[in-house]
């Protein structure tokens, strides 16, 4: 089984997926870090010396790559993965694999990402939190045709780790 974490950044896919691989037992991979692994930068070093576009073609090899894998595994997807390329379609074409939407609020998501600007590096350059917001809404309505077709969809406001894990599992059986 191949459990693929979608959402907007701020969602909590990384968070999410560390638990729900320590309570599945499944191996834990986050595209972003291997991406800066394998580059061995930063993903903002990445942006900031090859552009989003070179960016987005590494992100779409590697996704490729590790789906092809034959493990088992949790995988954390970048915000705008499966809106980029053929992503989507390699993804629904992985046997195996579970698409998981985890579905966070235009509010929500601003509250968060506005104290995680600087470590953003889509977002760092956007100063009030009333921009940030717009931008936010620009992308989710742009992206929330992707993220839509996801096998399962969580709601993550106002609900803890633990409790967006446990409908996770509880979808999955």
């Amino acid at each position: 089984m191949k459990i693929i974490l979608t959402g907007y950044m701020g969602s909590g896919k990384t968070a999410v997926g560390m638990e729900l691989a320590t309570q599945t037992h499944l191996n834990y991979l986050d595209l972003d870090d291997e991406i800066s692994r394998r580059e061995m930068k930063t993903i903002s070093k990445i942006f900031e010396d090859s552009g989003e576009i070179y960016f987005r073609k590494r992100e779409s090899e590697v996704l490729k790559e590790l789906l092809e894998q034959e493990n088992n595994f949790i995988l954390s997807l970048g915000g705008g993965t499966p809106c980029y390329g053929k992503n989507l379609q390699e993804i629904k074409n992985t046997q195996n694999a579970t698409t998981i939407y985890l579905k966070t609020s235009l509010a929500e998501l601003t509250q968060r990402l506005i104290k995680e600007r600087e470590q953003r590096p889509l977002i760092q350059h956007l100063g009030s939190r009333e921009i940030l917001e717009d931008f936010i809404r620009k992308h989710l309505f742009e992206r929330s045709f992707y993220y839509s077709q996801s096998d399962v969809i969580v709601n993550t406001d106002e609900k803890s780790i633990p409790v967006i894990v446990e409908e996770i599992i509880a979808a999955l059986n």
